[in-house]
């Protein structure tokens, strides 16, 4: 199963970053170590959590006051007849040390009446929000053997 998140900067094609296993060449120490620690899980279910790892793309605005990172899940766990006893997706949860950002457009997608993939849009409305979104990838990412990697 591909582990990696693409991140594409809409508007710069001169770089590009990306969420990806990490490899002992990721320098972590550049990373505060107070936000490693701190757990970070995506729900859909709040306080059920979501073990499937999604591809993620980012895209910002030139000016870098908006951006929108649009999430993809393929077979997630909360399509288990296991949770169904959990309770209905009420949106998705990005929820870590910090607080808790989220959104209601989630869209599941389905191949011959069943579930297959569930695909959840986050909008960035200003920078702070940006950066808030980052600080939780990173803390996502270390707790899900995923590096921030800078091409």
């Amino acid at each position: 199963m591909l582990r990696s998140i693409l991140v594409a900067a809409a508007a710069l094609t001169s770089s590009t970053e990306a969420f990806a296993p990490q490899t002992p060449s990721v320098n972590a120490s550049r990373l505060p170590n107070t936000e490693l620690n701190a757990e970070a899980e995506i729900q859909f279910v709040r306080g059920l959590e979501e073990k499937v790892i999604p591809d993620i793309k980012l895209s910002r605005a030139r000016d870098g006051s908006s951006g929108i990172a649009t999430f993809n899940f393929a077979n997630p766990n909360v399509f288990d007849a296991s949770t169904a006893s959990e309770g209905e997706i009420t949106g998705m949860f990005l929820a870590d040390g910090e607080g808790e950002m989220s959104t209601t457009d989630v869209n599941a997608r389905f191949m011959n009446g069943k579930p297959q993939s569930i695909e959840a849009t986050l909008v960035l409305k200003s920078p702070g929000e940006w950066d808030r979104f980052m600080r939780f990838m990173e803390k996502y990412g270390e707790a899900n053997g995923l590096g921030f990697v800078k091409s």
